[in-house]
């Protein structure tokens, strides 16, 4: 009898470890599978805001509170723009000085919470930026998605769709520059965004089913007007845009793709996510497994989308080593494959998605890409 009781209250032990160790791994997936657009991944720490002067702001001693270049900081309740480290004024040891260049919404105050963004734009092209645009619904096989288009002369459009943890907010920063290049842009809300309908599990399906979605807006683009489109994404969009190149029924309409931090190995970053919620390296594995579970993402799926012979339009990527959401291996090695078609333009010193932000070479790196496709 003590045998069976014991043998028993093992398996009852090891069954309980195994439905732990599976509720971990859910648990883990979430940081990408259910990531909320508009909100901070959890590798983006949150600073604390010092004090404020004119013209500048102090914040928590950080590797993000130091990177190069220009960002938005949002808090609960406020956003601001702040420019480059200050280099000719005082820094304590647990501090950092950056310019601060405006303040678009809220307050910045002592003790207040905030982290950094790519977007440097709140609200919509005519109140930031303004620029005319229409708000208009892409018929979408869920439902109508919701866009911004910004007119332009040129019959070639720029359907721009944003990645993880961003809105359609964050292609606004390259938005000027289209528009004075005369290039009609749709910026694209897709399944899961604000307005967007709901994907049908509440997931986030890393591109794999959301490139419909940009299916969708090539349709609508060449219903009104479009000759031809070039696909521009970030994160999960840039995967996105490789699917819809490879997929669309109108694929010969589309002329070019831009990639900023392309999420090329889905593996990778639902590991880097996971890890940066604290979840055991040993668990890892486990969140790969429940999100292939929850979603029926499969490596070989995801990564055809990176298969050098799929490729059949100019591609420019944009993408550094120092991004630790989406490996820029994967990057690397697509342009080394197809030299003849795809130019990799590296930012270094750069965080997922924030390529603009870092590298003040990054819209000539467009110019020089788009004038052939214009």
């Amino acid at each position: 009898m003590r045998t069976v009781k014991a043998t028993a209250a093992a398996v009852s032990v090891a069954l309980a470890a195994g439905a732990a160790s599976v509720a971990a791994g859910r648990f883990a997936s979430d940081a990408a599978l259910k990531a909320p657009p508009g909100r901070p991944l959890p590798t983006e720490p949150r600073l604390t805001v010092h004090s404020t002067a004119a013209g500048r702001i102090t914040l928590t001693r950080d590797l993000a509170s130091l990177r190069p270049g220009r960002y938005g900081l949002t808090g609960d309740g406020s956003h601001a723009v702040v420019g480059p480290v200050l280099d000719d004024v005082h820094h304590t040891a647990d501090t950092v000085v950056r310019r601060l260049e405006r303040v678009t919404h809220g307050t910045l105050e002592p003790g207040d919470k905030a982290w950094l963004t790519p977007n440097l734009h709140i609200g919509n092209p005519s109140s930031a930026l303004g620029l005319d645009h229409a708000e208009v619904d892409v018929p979408g096989e869920l439902g109508p998605l919701p866009a911004w288009f910004v007119p332009g002369t040129r019959d070639t459009w720029v359907i721009t769709v944003h990645g993880l943890g961003a809105t359609r907010e964050h292609p606004m920063n390259v938005m000027e520059f289209l528009h004075r290049n005369q290039l009609p842009v749709l910026d694209l809300a897709y399944r899961g965004d604000l307005g967007a309908p709901r994907s049908p599990d509440g997931l986030s399906h890393l591109g794999e089913t959301e490139w419909r979605d940009l299916d969708a807006a090539v349709r609508y683009a060449v219903r009104y007007g479009a000759d031809q489109v070039v696909l521009y994404g970030w994160s999960i969009g840039a995967t996105m845009a490789l699917r819809t190149a490879a997929h669309s029924a109108l694929r010969e309409r589309i002329s070019g793709l831009i990639l900023d931090s392309p999420v090329l190995d889905w593996g990778a970053t639902l590991r880097a996510l996971a890890s940066a919620r604290h979840t055991p390296s040993a668990l890892l594995p486990l969140a790969v497994r429940a999100a292939q579970g929850r979603t029926g993402l499969h490596g070989d799926r995801i990564q055809e989308a990176a298969d050098p012979g799929q490729l059949k339009v100019p591609t420019l990527i944009v993408h550094g080593p120092d991004d630790t959401i989406a490996p820029w291996g994967p990057s690397r090695r697509l342009a080394e494959r197809r030299p003849d078609l795809v130019t990799l333009h590296t930012v270094p010193n750069a965080s997922h998605g924030a390529m603009w932000n870092a590298a003040p070479t990054y819209e000539e790196a467009l110019r020089r890409f788009l004038t052939p496709l214009m």
